[in-house]
């Protein structure tokens, strides 16, 4: 399985951004899509996730309100929708891929990764 990111760039402090991530490959047994973050010096965290099965969602509490992950009908993919950006946003932004179930906020439970993808928001 490969997960192909898209969408970041620089933004100011308000604005929005789009994120796409498409899974290509052996994607049959896909449960779970997820987007994390890594900011300089700090550990990767979590950020959104979609569940296919539940057709559910989840959010990191500094995200909710803000950001909103949606599934793309017809493909084993997921947009995040981020407004009201931070410059604490800012970060890159990798999606990820898991066939298990459980926690989707737990970085090691996810199988697949993306190369990931910087989001700038400037003050």
């Amino acid at each position: 399985v490969q997960l192909q990111a898209s969408g970041g760039g620089l933004v100011q402090a308000g604005g929005s951004l789009r994120l796409s991530c498409a899974a290509y490959g052996r994607t049959r047994n896909s449960n779970t899509m997820g987007w994390f973050r890594q900011a300089p010096g700090k550990e990767r965290e979590f950020v959104a996730a979609f569940r296919w099965s539940a057709r559910s969602t989840d959010y990191a509490a500094s995200v909710k309100g803000r950001f909103t992950i949606s599934r793309d009908n017809g493909k084993i993919a997921v947009n995040l929708q981020m407004n009201s950006l931070k410059p604490e946003d800012t970060a890159i932004y990798y999606c990820a891929l898991k066939t298990g179930y459980g926690s989707t906020s737990i970085v090691t439970s996810y199988d697949y990764w993306g190369q990931g993808t910087l989001v700038t928001v400037s003050s």
